[in-house]
């Protein structure tokens, strides 16, 4: 009796399982790798260095990864994160949790056409990128081990964000190498 109540149970458990991994893997299904080939911010690589600080120019255009910690991680003010290479709104502190990572998380972008995922094989593993939809520019990696609603977790690098506090204007391009 033991045995049949232990298989179901795990049976249970696995069916479960299964069923939110598929509600989650459906936002990496949707991504056409295709989809875009050009973006409508298209700037020279001399152009970008003069638009981003160096930090910034590392992260969005060279796929860098900021260290630990850095000035969002920890932030919880309400307003919008706009990414640094395209000024566009990216994600909402509404959306922003600490997943004790040491990057900011969120668990979805601030609309489905805000950002776009590309396949990421580097480092010997396959991960998903998430860039700005408007330029291309790295903005970090989505995980499948956030919480819930959509179960994602956006680990998103300080430095390639731009935060504009709730009802305050959307920010203009100047360099600033806080």
């Amino acid at each position: 009796m033991k045995a049949k109540i232990i298989l179901i149970s795990g049976l249970v458990i696995i069916l479960i399982s299964s069923i939110f991994a598929t509600k989650r893997s459906k936002a990496f299904q949707d991504q056409d790798p295709k989809k875009k080939e050009k973006y409508e911010i298209q700037l020279t690589e001399e152009e970008w260095k003069q638009r981003l600080t160096p930090k910034q120019y590392y992260v969005l255009r060279e796929q860098g990864t900021e260290p630990r910690g850095g000035k969002y991680d920890k932030f919880y003010k309400e307003g919008t994160y706009y990414s640094a290479a395209s000024l566009q709104p990216v994600f909402s502190s509404e959306t922003k949790y600490n997943s004790y990572s040491g990057w900011p998380a969120f668990w979805k972008p601030v609309s489905d056409s805000a950002i776009e995922l590309k396949k990421d094989t580097s480092l010997g593993m396959v991960r998903w990128e998430v860039v700005d939809s408007k330029s291309g520019s790295h903005l970090g990696h989505v995980f499948e081990d956030g919480p819930e609603p959509t179960g994602l977790r956006y680990c998103i690098n300080s430095d390639a964000l731009i935060f504009v506090p709730k009802g305050e204007k959307p920010p203009k391009f100047k360099k600033d190498d806080n």
